[in-house]
């Protein structure tokens, strides 16, 4: 029995070691050490041995070779695995110095934010200074400071976002005017800012009315200041943003916050002044608001009107953005369809 468990264990081991692969190695697994393997049969003979010295040896021997044929089997298992691993990372290896089949998108700023950069560029080769605030204001300085005092008819048009009796989500970016006003000017002249932001309504959304979108207003404070200066900024905005064909006109209106008030129009860009669609046949598209600071504004913000003047602009890069672009609907700028916003 013993000269029979030795060739078993010499043949099995060799075999193991010439394994091609895990199918067969799973076929010499069942072959040696399965419930009819041939080291089964062998040991099953264990009882005729004539004496019990000899039954425990072979006992012994038997449970060695089963140790080491699962050994084997563990070891060769663990090489086929790694070969079989090696293979396919060799066979799905991907050159990552090859080009792309369809090249490389960039990303880009978003349409509004290309529109807000060319207007900070045009207001900054003017000597303009940017300044934000904050979105979360109080009345006092989204209303009253703005000479829009409690019960006044101007809030009820604004549809405001209230977070409590004294702090809304706020509805023009005017706020930034006060606090640069009090918090960084401080009473020196000239001041010449604009003011990008979001800004929130009550509203319901549809093609030209948004809950959230955008404005950029402007301050001009120093002495001397008049209406003549306002035209001259929003003329070179303008041609800046259209071309320098397009002119400007300002129309009577009223603001709480400004007096005298202007309704700011440009010259339609498409049809030149002729009529079209666009202008409503008009000639002209109207953009934004303006006029001169109102006394009241100016002594809030800790100015004496009776020494210096300003006037002040505000109008939406929405509304800018559809009119260069020709987009019929304020929702595609926050919907993100990539299709839309690869176009720009």
């Amino acid at each position: 029995m013993k000269e029979q468990l030795l060739k078993l264990r010499d043949e099995a081991l060799d075999a193991i070691a010439a394994a091609p692969d895990l199918s067969a190695l799973q076929e010499l697994r069942v072959r040696y050490l399965g419930r009819k393997s041939e080291l089964s049969t062998i040991l099953g003979g264990l009882g005729k041995l004539p004496t019990v010295e000899e039954r425990k040896a072979m006992g012994a021997l038997g449970n060695e070779i089963k140790q080491a044929l699962s050994a084997a089997l563990e070891d060769r298992q663990h090489r086929l695995e790694e070969e079989e691993l090696s293979r396919r990372l060799a066979a799905e290896s991907v050159d990552i110095t090859l080009p792309g089949a369809t090249g490389i998108r960039r990303g880009h700023l978003h349409i509004l934010q290309q529109v807000i950069t060319r207007i900070e560029e045009i207001f900054i080769s003017m000597g303009y200074e940017v300044a934000t605030s904050r979105e979360v204001e109080t009345d006092w300085y989204n209303f009253e400071a703005l000479n829009i005092p409690k019960g006044h008819p101007a809030r009820d048009a604004q549809d405001s976002l209230f977070i409590s009796d004294e702090v809304l989500l706020r509805t023009h970016t005017s706020n930034t005017q006060i606090r640069y006003m009090l918090e960084v000017a401080k009473g020196r002249t000239p001041v010449k800012i604009i003011c990008p932001g979001r800004v929130f309504r009550r509203d319901f959304e549809d093609a030209t009315h948004a809950v959230m979108f955008h404005q950029v207003e402007g301050l001009v404070i120093d002495k001397g200041i008049h209406m003549g200066h306002l035209k001259g900024a929003l003329l070179e905005m303008a041609r800046g943003l259209f071309g320098p064909h397009v002119g400007v006109r300002l129309r009577p209106s009223f603001f709480p916050f400004t007096e005298p008030s202007a309704e700011m129009d440009i010259s339609c860009p498409f049809c030149h002044g002729n009529g079209c669609r666009v202008c409503k046949q008009s000639g002209w598209i109207e953009i934004g608001g303006s006029g001169v600071v109102h006394p009241n504004v100016l002594r809030y913000g800790g100015y004496d009107p009776e020494e210096v003047s300003g006037w002040a602009f505000g109008y939406g890069p929405e509304r800018i953005a559809m009119l260069m672009y020709g987009i019929e609907d304020i929702r595609h700028f926050v919907n993100s369809d990539m299709r839309f916003l690869r176009q720009f």
